[in-house]
C-alpha cells in the first residue's frame, strides 16, 4: 500500500521550549502511514532555509519518498506554537514558498501511480482534483476546522474520503456530514478531539471513542487519525474498523512531543 500526500507542510516552532519539529497535515499523514506499515511519498515545496533542510532530512529518515519535494528560493512555512496543559495553541503562521504551490504534469503522473492521494484545505490544489480523479486517483481530503471554506464546494465532488475537525457530536453536525456525503464521498468523518470521532457512510452514523492514553502533546493527533483510517481503508476494512484504526493511531501520537519523533 502506497499513498501520495500532497501540499501543506510546516515547521512547528515551540516558543517556550525553543524547539522545532517538522510537520503539517500531509507530512504528518505520510510519516504515520509508514509507521503503521505502509509506504508514502510527499509532494510539496520547501524553502532554501534551515527549516526546509530539516524537513527533507527528517522525512527521508522516516522512509518517505521525497523525490517530488521541491526546494524553491525563499522561506519554508512555519507555525509558532505554545502549549496549554498539553493542548497546542497556534500563533503566527508564515506560509513561505507554499503560498505559490502548484502541481506539475510530472507531479500528477507520479501521484497517479499510488493507491491513494491525501491532501488538505491548506494545500491549494482543489482545482486539480477533477483532473486527478479523471486519472483514476482515489482522493482523501482534510478540510480541518473549515466547513465554510470555499474549497469545500469545489473539492467535495471529487473526494472519496472527507475529514473535518469539530469539538462534539450534534444534530447539526450530523446534518452537515449527511449533506457533504450527498456531494460524492464514500465516507465523511468528523474528528472530535477527546470526544472521539463520527463517521457517515450514506446510511449509518458510526461513533468511535478516543482511545485513552497519556497526553504529552496533541500536535498531529488528527493527522495521525487520518493515517490510521486510510491504512484500514486500503486494507478493505469497513467504516467502524477504519475509525478504530484512526483512534488507535492518534493514541500513539498524543504521547510524543511534536507530531512525530525526529531522529
Amino acid at each position: 500500500m502506497k499513498i501520495a500526500t500532497v501540499g501543506d507542510n510546516s515547521t512547528d516552532v515551540y516558543l517556550e521550549q525553543g524547539e522545532t519539529y517538522p510537520g503539517g497535515n500531509t507530512v504528518n499523514v505520510a510519516v504515520n502511514f509508514i509507521r503503521l506499515g505502509g509506504q508514502a511519498s510527499y509532494v510539496g515545496f520547501v524553502g532554501t532555509d534551515e527549516y526546509g533542510a530539516k524537513l527533507k532530512k527528517a522525512l527521508a529518515a522516516k522512509g518517505v519518498d521525497i523525490s517530488h519535494l521541491s526546494t524553491r528560493p525563499g522561506t519554508s512555512p512555519y507555525t509558532e506554537i505554545t502549549l496549554d496543559n498539553g493542548n497546542r495553541v497556534f500563533g503566527k503562521y508564515d506560509e513561505g514558498v507554499m503560498e505559490h504551490f502548484f502541481l506539475s504534469e510530472e507531479d500528477k503522473a507520479f501521484i497517479s501511480t499510488h493507491d491513494l492521494m491525501h491532501t488538505s484545505v491548506w494545500s491549494r490544489i482543489e482545482h486539480d482534483l477533477k483532473d486527478l480523479r479523471e486519472r483514476g486517483v482515489v482522493i482523501s481530503f482534510d478540510f480541518s476546522d473549515q466547513p465554510e471554506h470555499a474549497c469545500v464546494d469545489i473539492a467535495m465532488p471529487y473526494v472519496d474520503y472527507a475529514f473535518f475537525s469539530f469539538q462534539e457530536d450534534s444534530p447539526e453536525l450530523r446534518e452537515f456530514l449527511r449533506a457533504c456525503w450527498s456531494k460524492g464521498p464514500k465516507y465523511v468523518v468528523a474528528t472530535l478531539g477527546e470526544n472521539g470521532s463520527l463517521g457517515f457512510d450514506g446510511e449509518t452514523f458510526v461513533e468511535q471513542k478516543a482511545v485513552p492514553s497519556p497526553v504529552i502533546d496533541t500536535m498531529g493527533c488528527g493527522d495521525s487519525f487520518i493515517a490510521g483510517f486510510l491504512y484500514a481503508v486500503l486494507q478493505g476494512q469497513d467504516l467502524k474498523s477504519c475509525l478504530r484504526s484512526g483512534a488507535e493511531s492518534a493514541a500513539v501520537t498524543i504521547q510524543v512531543k511534536g507530531a512525530w519523533p525526529v531522529e
